[in-house]
């Protein structure tokens, strides 16, 4: 697995689970099937940049923000992205 991959999908479970979402639910809102969801969240299916895509649609992030290894990013960062799109950001 490389790098990209695996900081894909941990940033896809980070995101989710700080919704409180399944990946029942994610697969839901990009319109994909759950258990791709988790086989991308894995590591063990490469997503295309139109799957990207959708996912970070669905969690309102950008595509970098699914793309960036979680090392890089600050916390303050994850938690300002699930903030505003559960509309506690307050603008």
């Amino acid at each position: 697995m490389t790098m990209i991959v695996r900081d894909l999908g941990l940033s896809l479970r980070r995101l989710r689970e700080a919704r409180g979402w399944s990946q029942e639910q994610l697969a839901g809102h990009a319109g994909l099937n759950r258990s791709y969801v988790g086989e991308v969240e894995r590591g063990r299916a490469i997503a295309s940049i139109v799957t990207v895509e959708k996912l970070a649609a669905a969690l309102d992030v950008s595509v970098a923000d699914l793309l960036c290894p979680l090392s890089a990013r600050s916390h303050t960062t994850v938690a300002f992205a699930v903030a505003h799109s559960s509309g506690e950001g307050g603008a």
